[in-house]
């Protein structure tokens, strides 16, 4: 909460009730990117039973980036180690009898993958369900020209695969939806639909994204995220604090 600079867990717990609930263990923590709208949990839910934190490698790049923009390089571990793995593309990895591949889709932000499980994509922020289209490239180290070519990678796949959202926006008031097909993207997407050529999505991408204004977490979720969950170190009073830039961002 900005005003109280309070944490919420709830939506963390729920994750960990569901597990313990289901006799489940936990081997992977998957971040799809450091996301600019909330808080990851995945330091608190490790510290509840344990796990892999693993991102992509472009991770490294957007501490880069945003490392100097608050003036915390010296507390971000080099090479991306506040990570527990750090992911490249193409990269294979198991959960339980699932086979996973790592697919490299830059764009959003530079360090976004999309995690391929069995006949199941999970493709964080790159794109939405046909109705809403695709993610913003406005942040540091977005590139909207790189995500039309990480999404045309995802609609090559098989026309049934299916592909799960990180977000749904509801356009129109419809229902909440999190699932959707490559055909389903393919057709009506719009976006990217089949027949929305490279030149012409990223002049949309460019004009909508200079209209948007910048998500309300960005600054405490930056700065936790990049960490991997983790917090700032504590002050010698024994409190974590969050930076804020003045006319930078």
């Amino acid at each position: 909460d900005l005003v109280s600079g309070r944490t919420d867990t709830a939506p963390s717990d729920a994750l960990i009730d569901h597990i313990e609930n289901e006799g489940l263990s936990l081997e992977w923590i998957l971040e799809t990117h450091a996301h600019a709208d909330h808080l990851t949990g995945a330091q608190y839910i490790r510290s509840k039973l344990g796990g892999t934190v693993a991102i992509g490698e472009g991770i490294q790049k957007v501490q880069a980036t945003f490392g100097p923009i608050f003036n915390i390089e010296s507390d971000i571990a080099d090479g991306g180690r506040d990570f527990d793995h750090l992911f490249t593309d193409g990269a294979t990895f198991g959960i339980g009898d699932l086979e996973c591949e790592v697919v490299a889709t830059p764009g959003h932000t530079n360090d976004s993958v999309s995690y391929k499980i069995g006949s199941a994509v999970f493709v964080g922020d790159s794109m939405f369900m046909p109705d809403f289209g695709t993610a913003r490239c406005d942040f540091p180290g977005g590139d909207a020209g790189l995500l039309f070519d990480s999404i045309q990678k995802i609609l090559s796949l098989p026309g049934d695969t299916r592909l799960f959202m990180c977000h749904d926006y509801m356009p129109g008031g419809r229902e909440l939806k999190w699932v959707c097909t490559v055909d389903e993207q393919r057709a009506g997407n719009i976006h990217v639909a089949e027949n929305v050529a490279k030149d012409d999505f990223v002049r949309m991408r460019t004009e909508r994204d200079a209209q948007l204004s910048l998500p309300k977490l960005i600054v405490p979720a930056i700065q936790v995220n990049v960490r991997a969950g983790r917090l700032p170190d504590a002050e010698k009073n024994e409190i974590s604090y969050i930076k804020t830039p003045i006319d930078t961002l």
